[in-house]
């Protein structure tokens, strides 16, 4: 939600879960580590499949700080997902304008999801809410805002991995997991971490492609995602990209994180899919600018 840089896209692909190893034993580093990876994750991909499938109960930020020579991103995404069903928000705001943010949110079991508009995007609707039609159920988890993130982090990292990228895979003594992995400009790029403009993509040359971001993916003690962190810079052809991406949990979630439903007269109406389709690409534009 940020002009020339923008995280758009949806993704589905998950990272594989923890292996079977037990709590203090050894888990092989260097150049055993993708090896290693390769078998314990890759056999275990239903775990964190099935953890995204379950809806379960989480509270969760996801810092984004992107730069690319002067233009950049800076912004949060804190969420929460809570209950079965699950009500589920996802608030994005900017760190670089505080006018600039985008709050959704669909209740528990309603038919209908709910958009709170900051200043910026007022030119988009009459009032500060817009409903429109919740049509999702069928999807995963990775295909909302909040959740969305983590799985691009997390699709690059496998790609990675299965490239043999895996740099070391540390078992703690309480049974949580930390992966450490190299990730290509290239694997970033393809997993739509963050969605380049035409006029930056074209900057890229194969060598800072083939250049990595050191990511970091921690699990708990039951094969859990608690965290995954993306860093490091990339310099050629006369151009720097440092990136800076940090997904966590933030807590235990309450009622009381999740806002009131809007007075009816706060409230535009997307009934249909026209309206909803017009809507978003009037948003686009103003993104785009």
């Amino acid at each position: 939600m940020t002009a020339v840089l923008a995280t758009a896209g949806l993704l589905a692909a998950t990272l594989t879960a923890c292996g079977s190893a037990r709590a203090g034993t050894p888990v092989p580093n260097g150049e055993d580590a993708a090896a290693y990876v390769s078998a314990k994750f890759d056999n275990t991909l239903d775990a964190l499949s099935d953890t995204l499938y379950a809806n379960d109960t989480r509270k969760t930020r996801l810092d984004t700080i992107v730069r690319f020579d002067e233009k950049r991103i800076n912004q949060t995404i804190s969420s929460v997902q809570l209950g079965h069903p699950p009500a589920r928000l996802s608030r994005n705001h900017s760190n670089l304008d505080p006018n600039e943010y985008l709050d959704v949110y669909h209740p528990a079991d309603s038919p209908y999801e709910y958009l709170r508009l900051g200043p910026v995007y007022a030119s988009l609707a009459p009032t500060p809410w817009v409903q429109t039609p919740w049509t999702s159920g069928q999807y995963n988890e990775c295909y909302w805002e909040g959740a969305q993130g983590m799985c691009k982090l997390l699709d690059a990292t496998q790609d990675a991995v299965a490239a043999g990228h895996a740099m070391s895979a540390n078992r703690k003594a309480d049974g949580s997991l930390e992966l450490i992995a190299n990730v290509s400009l290239a694997n970033f790029i393809d997993a739509a971490v963050v969605t380049f403009p035409d006029s930056i993509q074209q900057q890229f040359t194969a060598d800072m492609k083939a250049q990595t971001f050191r990511t970091r993916v921690a699990l708990d003690p039951q094969g859990k995602l608690s965290e995954i962190q993306m860093q490091g810079k990339i310099t050629g052809n006369g151009h720097e990209l440092e990136v800076d991406i940090h997904y966590r949990l933030d807590g235990t979630p309450s009622e009381n994180d999740l806002p009131k439903l809007p007075d009816p007269s706060q409230v535009t109406v997307l009934a249909d899919s026209a309206a909803v389709n017009d809507f978003y690409a009037r948003m686009g534009e103003i993104q785009g600018r």
